[in-house]
């Protein structure tokens, strides 16, 4: 699918070659007449290399038809990797076959946008459809390169892909069970520990609140722990927590039918902490994380929980239910609980598809951040800078708590529409216990209606690439 190389040695189906405005250069090894038909070509075409402008040629070498285009990426100096990352995608999106690219500007030859766009343009959930979409096998030519392992670009590419994957799977395909069981086939192939509770063993934790969001499906939740210890004479763990609904109806405070339609996207959290493990997994990263999904299904029934119920929390809190589609704080509170105390992690990431309110404040560009601890956040956000992922923090202040305070709970599980996202991070903050925090609220950026600059429609694998690039650099 993608590989660097430094020797050319098949001819190709496609040629691009990427150039900055007015840095124009023909490849010298082309024949003279070639040469001169390509000089012709951009004259006629008044091509200088502006940004997204291209032009494309056809022509006989050495017995093969080369079909060659120049792609332009604009001003050197106005240049950035998100540039790269939208020139890549717009090229290679819709392209069969194989695929050779060059440049002569080292600006234009950065292997980890190359892997990532790649793995983006390929992906497609077409499981369940006829006709499947392209694929493409692209190679990058780097003349000298020293390292041209793309291994690490290769594994990124692939974990974040089999996130998306689980994302856009049906509810009646990923269901608690079978993402317990995908988790843990990952972790064969991979290299990390999986170990799954059944809802009897959670009852033994005393995960009163995840059991209750769980109580009215038929398909019964599971509690899913990852273990990776890379490092195991440090005692730093990293503790990952990913929103595991793996559909949500709202529960008896149910859902309109348009609000449903998507709700199989509700375990995108848990996705990204599932894709991230392989990610650590597969490159042997000399760190410790443990990840926990508390998977089940939000679902309507004589067993469903109710607005005005009270629920003790594994912490011993007490929650007023509010409303029981503010679900997935509910269960994340258990689940952040139990990797703080059981398994001892001394920070924590968890990662959810959580609030609508947090689409109202940033769209579906940037990723909600929340954190209880300024150094960590910051490390955080640096982290998603080295990968080209959007995050906005967002504040804390502890005046929004006293909007959870309950009249006859400890806190209640929805303050209203206003500052929900802000609310519900509150509530979480509720469960850490004073551990260095950080809480992503992906609702706007787990899953895109329409293709974005450099992503498909569909599930995105939001926050795999970040988490992995943060980890490693701590």
């Amino acid at each position: 699918m993608f590989k660097v190389i430094d020797k050319i040695e098949k001819p190709y189906d496609e040629n691009l070659t990427l150039v900055f405005q007015g840095k124009v250069e023909i490849c010298p090894w082309l024949s003279e007449d070639n040469r001169k038909l390509i000089e012709k070509v951009m004259e006629k075409e008044e091509f200088n290399g502006e940004k997204n402008k291209k032009v494309k040629i056809s022509f006989m070498e050495h017995g093969n038809l080369v079909t060659l285009t120049y792609v332009g990426c604009g001003k050197k100096e106005e240049f950035s990797k998100d540039d790269l990352r939208e020139v890549l995608f717009k090229s290679l999106n819709g392209l069969k076959g194989t695929v050779l690219i060059s440049s002569n500007e080292k600006e234009l030859r950065d292997k980890e946008i190359y892997g990532e766009i790649v793995y983006n343009v390929n992906y497609s959930f077409d499981r369940y459809i006829e006709s499947k979409s392209n694929k493409i096998d692209v190679d990058l030519f780097i003349e000298n390169l020293e390292n041209k392992d793309e291994s690490l670009e290769k594994s990124l590419g692939e974990m974040v892909n089999f996130a998306r994957n689980l994302v856009d799977e049906p509810a009646n395909v990923i269901n608690p069970e079978t993402l317990a069981l995908r988790a843990e086939n990952l972790g064969k192939e991979c290299g990390f520990e999986v170990e799954i509770f059944d809802e009897y063993r959670v009852a033994e934790l005393g995960m009163e609140a995840f059991l209750a969001v769980a109580r009215a499906s038929k398909i019964r939740p599971r509690m899913i722990v990852m273990r990776y210890m890379g490092d195991k004479e440090n005692k730093n763990i990293v503790g990952l927590v990913g929103k595991g609904l793996t559909y949500d109806t709202g529960g008896l405070c149910l859902k309109t039918a348009d609000g449903m339609l998507e709700m199989k996207t509700d375990m995108g959290g848990a996705a990204t902490v599932i894709g991230t493990m392989g990610a650590l997994a597969k490159n042997k990263v000399k760190k410790n994380v443990v990840a926990v999904v508390a998977a089940c299904e939000n679902a309507i029934g004589s067993n469903a929980y109710r607005p005005g119920d009270i629920i003790k929390t594994m912490n011993g809190k007490t929650i007023e239910i509010i409303n029981t589609d503010a679900e997935g704080r509910v269960t994340l509170a258990d689940a952040l609980t139990y990797i703080i105390r059981e398994e001892k992690v001394t920070e924590v990431i968890d990662i959810a598809t959580l609030t609508g309110g947090v689409m109202v404040a940033l769209g579906t560009l940037n990723t909600g951040l929340f954190s209880n601890n300024d150094e960590m956040a910051d490390k955080f956000l640096q982290a998603s800078k080295n990968v080209g992922e959007k995050y906005w923090r967002l504040p804390l202040n502890k005046e929004y708590g006293e909007l959870i305070k309950s009249n006859v709970a400890d806190i209640k599980n929805s303050a209203g529409r206003w500052a929900s996202s802000i609310t519900a991070s509150k509530f979480l903050e509720e469960f850490v216990e004073g551990k260095p925090w950080i809480h992503l609220d992906i609702a706007g950026t787990a899953y895109l209606n329409s293709d974005g600059k450099w992503l498909k429609k569909g599930a995105t694998g939001v926050g795999v690439r970040t988490i992995f690039n943060y980890v490693i650099n701590k």
